[in-house]
């Protein structure tokens, strides 16, 4: 069955940083992320408004920095840094592709972004731009999925979708366990109670709370952020009871 109209007037596209090293071991893929600027091309041009929050952790993961003996709010901020070398990349892929964008930044970067201003960013979104938001909250001890489930609710998006290196949500690790079983749906309480990694639960009490459905699928091929937009049965969905 061919979908053609998108069921979401306003999303905020979550993707890892891990995503942006294509075919590389550390970095960024120069041409990988012209493909999925192309797929984010292709979602928005169905008129469907797309903010985007990225993760860093092709370039350096706060966390990791932390465990390896990094002060924890050094090693946060070092990460948010990463978010934004990585949405001033995304942002020129999709300038090549023709889709007018603007960075926004939780830390104030003047010479190369603008600061995070909601009625800005909520402009730029209804002028038919991508929004990037970058710099996570600005705050350390603050995940990027934090960032996206905040920035959600900020501009009132319809829906977070979830883009990773697995096509949705599966009972343990795929990789790992050829058993593991794929969901369809689930509860926010459900992701909490099972304790699957989805999201960190401050993310998920965030979208509970504001009831943001999420949606996670694979972003292998770039043309699903299209099929999601226009309600294929594709990924895992976590939404209310």
């Amino acid at each position: 069955m061919m979908y053609q109209n998108p069921i979401y007037q306003r999303v905020l596209l979550k993707m890892s940083g891990e995503a942006f090293k294509g075919s590389l071991q550390y970095g960024i893929d120069p041409e990988f992320l012209v493909s999925i600027a192309k797929g984010i091309q292709s979602a928005h041009a169905l008129g469907t408004q797309v903010a985007i929050v990225i993760g860093g952790g092709n370039i350096f993961r706060g966390m990791a920095g932390a465990d390896r003996g990094m002060d924890r709010v050094t090693a946060d901020y070092t990460g948010m840094l990463a978010t934004i070398m990585n949405a001033l990349a995304l942002q020129d892929a999709l300038t090549k592709v023709g889709v007018d964008s603007r960075v926004q930044t939780a830390i104030e970067m003047k010479a190369m972004a603008e600061p995070f201003i909601l009625r800005r960013a909520l402009r730029h979104l209804e002028k038919g731009r991508v929004v990037i938001f970058a710099g996570g909250t600005g705050n350390p001890y603050f995940t990027t999925d934090t960032t996206a489930a905040l920035r959600a609710a900020e501009i009132r998006a319809d829906a977070i979708l979830k883009a990773t290196q697995v096509d949705g949500v599966y009972t343990a690790d795929p990789k790992k366990d050829a058993q593991a079983t794929r969901y369809d749906t689930l509860t926010y309480l459900e992701v909490l109670s099972k304790q699957l990694k989805v999201m960190d639960s401050t993310a998920l009490s965030l979208s509970m709370d504001n009831q943001i459905p999420i949606v996670v699928f694979s972003m292998e091929d770039p043309a699903n952020i299209r099929r999601v937009l226009c309600g294929e049965p594709i990924g895992t969905t976590i939404q209310g009871v």
